[in-house]
């Protein structure tokens, strides 16, 4: 039996670094979008996860 495939937290959870491509996985997984809402969340409303995840869940 195969484990899900797991993607390593980011190094500071509490934002969102899209120059770094394990992250953007990371974060794409985790907020359940595509890398295009990822970066378009993060020009709208900075790094900081709690509000790219706010923007993404209005």
């Amino acid at each position: 039996m195969s484990s899900p495939h797991t993607t390593p937290p980011p190094a500071d959870p509490a934002r969102v670094n899209v120059l770094s491509t394990n992250e953007v996985n990371y974060w794409c997984h985790t907020l359940n979008c595509t890398e295009t809402r990822l970066r378009n969340a993060v020009l709208a409303v900075g790094v900081l996860a709690v509000d790219v995840r706010g923007y993404l869940n209005r």
